[in-house]
């Protein structure tokens, strides 16, 4: 008989050294297919099983080349992560010294951008390659607390021995995920590691109510960002006629007039001032604002030809939707939520209601109102891909999913009865 999984935290807080062995013997048994005593943590066990059928090696420590310290320097600049390090340095950096601990914020592909802490633990950091610009995604080296937490979107602990790559057990980890408080998609992870006998209980929580005060502070940027396009807009809008827009550079809409609100427009990657096809307004003249661009709406938007939909859900942690047409290409990443309904409805191409979709998200067809708002705030970006009554994808739109390699992987996050369904008949033909 398996024992439940014992709670490493509490353990590892009175006894690192009886902690270390337990975990050890939990993974010897449980790699080799034998039957361990006590049973791993869930979300190690399914880490280990990912693992295991993405034929990662745990013994083998693989490392993929660092990024050049010009390209750090690059997505550094990019990266909404840079506004909160102050945020993130003042909750956990000083905490993570006096401990020997380190601090690492890494971007949404597991790449390490920052590193700050104690001498002696980033030395043994950088002799398991977590170093500046390291690859640290569950797929390249096993599981562990920047990876495994960007892939199931939730805090995670990983103590020694739960690492699956061997060469790691002597590190422990705690990491939670930082996510755009605008839409929901992965930013990155902050993570606090070091030697096992100097985790407590309370780390991960800890970690993780620093990473929200960090979604607090760019929710708070952001607002501060819309209301100045807002007054950089509001003379040009009041002498406008008919329906326009002003957005920022993503698309967050600052102010209106003469037209619907609009949350947020999808715009093209490399946007120009001009004539263009968007999402939800159809053709519009683009023109340039300090900090924004304003959309002004045609009359009479031709209609698109051509259309061409690709759902990405073969890379863990992420997926996003690129939508194709006779204007060009644009792509946004989906909240996990977004991702399960569209692939739903790629599934059902003749259209799916919302009681339906509801029994498919929750196994409970009365929960139309849920979806029903979600379905909304999707069509606010896919516009006139979507068509209602009921929900489906444009007839003439070709529709093409990526699947993982592994079905079984197929959105590990989610607990929705069709997706689980799909996931265990893969298991069962993979069996």
């Amino acid at each position: 008989m398996v024992n439940p999984p014992v709670n490493v935290a509490r353990l590892a807080a009175v006894d690192a050294a009886q902690a270390a062995r337990v975990l050890h013997q939990v993974r010897e048994a449980t790699l080799s297919g034998r039957r361990a005593r006590i049973a791993p943590r869930p979300v190690i066990e399914q880490s280990w099983g990912r693992m295991l059928r993405g034929g990662v090696d745990p013994d083998r420590d693989v490392r993929s080349r660092p990024l050049s310290a010009e390209e750090v320097r690059r997505r550094r600049e990019e990266s909404p992560l840079g506004r909160v390090l102050p945020v993130l340095r003042q909750g956990l950096l000083s905490v993570a010294d006096a401990d020997a601990h380190i601090m690492v914020v890494a971007d949404a592909e597991g790449r390490v951008l920052w590193r700050e802490g104690s001498p002696a633990v980033l030395r043994k950091a950088d002799g398991l390659g977590f170093e500046l610009g390291a690859d640290w995604r569950e797929d390249v080296v096993g599981t562990n607390g920047v990876g495994t937490a960007a892939v199931v979107r939730r805090p995670v602990q990983v103590f020694a021995g739960e690492h699956f790559v061997r060469t790691h057990t002597s590190w422990t980890c705690a990491g939670a995920p930082i996510t755009d408080p605008r839409d929901g998609s992965l930013l990155g992870v902050v993570d606090v590691s070091g030697p096992l006998e100097t985790m407590h209980p309370a780390t991960l929580a800890w970690v993780d109510a620093v990473a929200r005060l960090a979604e607090a502070r760019l929710r708070e940027l952001h607002r501060d960002s819309l209301e100045g396009l807002r007054a950089v807009a509001a003379p040009i809008l009041a002498r406008l006629d008919g329906g326009a827009l002003a957005v920022d550079r993503d698309g967050w809409t600052a102010a209106v007039t003469g037209m619907p609100y609009v949350r947020r427009v999808s715009l093209p990657r490399s946007l120009t001032p001009g004539a263009h096809r968007l999402p939800a307004l159809g053709t519009c003249a683009v023109e340039p604002l300090a900090g924004g661009w304003l959309l002004r709406a045609a009359e009479e938007p031709p209609p698109a030809t051509g259309l061409r939909v690709e759902l990405d859900l073969g890379r863990a942690g992420r997926t996003s939707v690129t939508v194709t047409g006779t204007a060009g290409s644009w792509s946004r990443e989906l909240s996990p939520r977004h991702a399960e309904l569209l692939y739903l409805l790629a599934e059902h191409r003749t259209g799916r209601g919302a009681a339906a979709l509801a029994e498919d998200l929750f196994g409970d067809p009365s929960r139309t109102v849920t979806v029903r708002a979600e379905m909304s705030r999707i069509r606010r970006y896919l516009g006139e891909v979507l068509r209602h009554r009921p929900y489906r994808f444009r007839e003439d739109a070709e529709v093409e999913v990526l699947l993982p390699e592994d079905p079984r992987d197929l959105l590990p996050r989610s607990t929705a009865p069709a997706v689980a369904r799909r996931r265990a008949t893969a298991g069962a033909g993979a069996g």
